[in-house]
């Protein structure tokens, strides 16, 4: 496996105070042939300068300058841009550990059509936790694959894969066969985009044990964590992207897994308009949950969250009013002040 080239692509945007630290993680990995690809998605600080002058230390960077277009779009140049026979893909506000891709290549096959998955950690100011995929460590394939994992991909309050594109190594052909389902004018939630149907196309899964590889940084000033007044729009075209994808993979019975994966995506709308919501935010949670039917649907697929965040918000959505919103918003608040 030494002759495989790993594509590393790297979107980069505004990154200068964190980018060192990310590209750095990346030149010393264990394992060597790889092609590192650095997508300037038009930053305007110092980080093109940066990315420029990586490329001339190291003969396996390469970078690509573009106007600005998004996060989506960078990566996607970074894709085109590849030659790799796995591709693999880091922010460059993150890091990872310099085994990374050594140890999920050691447990590759060398055929088409399979995913590696290595598990995160979050860092924040205060604290790092370590995050592991609900899908127990070991190879899917076959009847296996199609029975515990295609079809329950979406539709769980917790995923059994995460459908992060980052801390996995894919098999090129799932990739690049799957960009038409790309929309770089969907922010929220992206990555399901080109994850799911890689997913639904794979013949071989790997869950790692461990491998606790890949550093999320939490950033709270991050506009991620901030109030979107588009959120619920943007959770709408993700939905129909999503179905898209079900229907044009062939997946029987897609509905079981879209309707409920529906309900856990508007908590998301629900909780941003709870958190952050300015004036008229009761009437807009109203208008989201009647139009979405989500009474409907959790009482059809006999929903009970487990998370206590997720039983607030289920709790306004089934029946929402202006005195549950109220109660909602006031829960969230206190628990941000603790």
């Amino acid at each position: 496996m030494n002759q495989v080239v790993i594509s590393v692509i790297v979107p980069v945007y505004n990154a200068q105070e964190y980018l060192e630290r990310c590209v750095d993680s990346i030149v010393n990995q264990t394992y060597k042939n790889l092609e590192i690809i650095l997508v300037d998605d038009g930053a305007k600080d110092k980080s093109p300068q940066m990315c420029d002058s990586y490329a001339v230390v190291d003969h396996r960077i390469h970078v690509i300058h573009k106007e600005n277009g998004g996060l989506m779009s960078a990566w996607m140049a970074g894709v085109k841009a590849s030659g790799g026979d796995y591709l693999c893909f880091i922010d460059s506000d993150d890091w990872v550990e310099t085994d990374m891709i050594e140890e999920m290549l050691q447990m590759a096959s060398g055929r088409p059509g399979e995913i590696i998955c290595g598990n995160f950690v979050i860092e924040k100011a205060d604290k790092v936790t370590s995050h592991y995929h609900e899908l127990p460590p070991g190879v899917y394939e076959g009847q296996d694959l199609e029975t515990r994992v295609k079809s329950r991909l979406l539709g769980n309050e917790r995923r059994t894969i995460s459908m992060s594109r980052c801390m996995k190594l894919f098999s090129r052909e799932l990739i690049v066969d799957n960009l038409k389902f790309c929309n770089p004018a969907i922010k929220m939630g992206e990555d399901v985009n080109i994850v799911l149907p890689a997913l639904l196309d794979c013949k071989r899964v790997v869950i790692l044990e461990g491998a606790l590889h890949y550093h999320y940084v939490y950033y709270p000033s991050s506009m991620v964590h901030k109030y979107d007044p588009s959120m619920y729009s943007g959770i709408r075209l993700l939905l129909g992207t999503i179905r898209d994808i079900f229907i044009d993979k062939g997946v029987t019975g897609w509905e079981d897994q879209w309707e409920p994966e529906s309900l856990f995506l508007l908590m998301l709308a629900v909780k941003n308009e709870l958190r952050g919501g300015k004036k008229g935010y009761a009437d807009r949670i109203c208008e989201m949950c009647k139009e979405t039917h989500v009474g409907e649907i959790a009482a059809g697929y006999r929903i009970h969250p487990e998370e206590s965040v997720n039983k607030i918000l289920l709790w306004v959505m089934k029946k929402p009013a202006w005195r549950r919103c109220a109660v909602g918003k006031w829960i969230f608040y206190l628990a941000e002040i603790r």
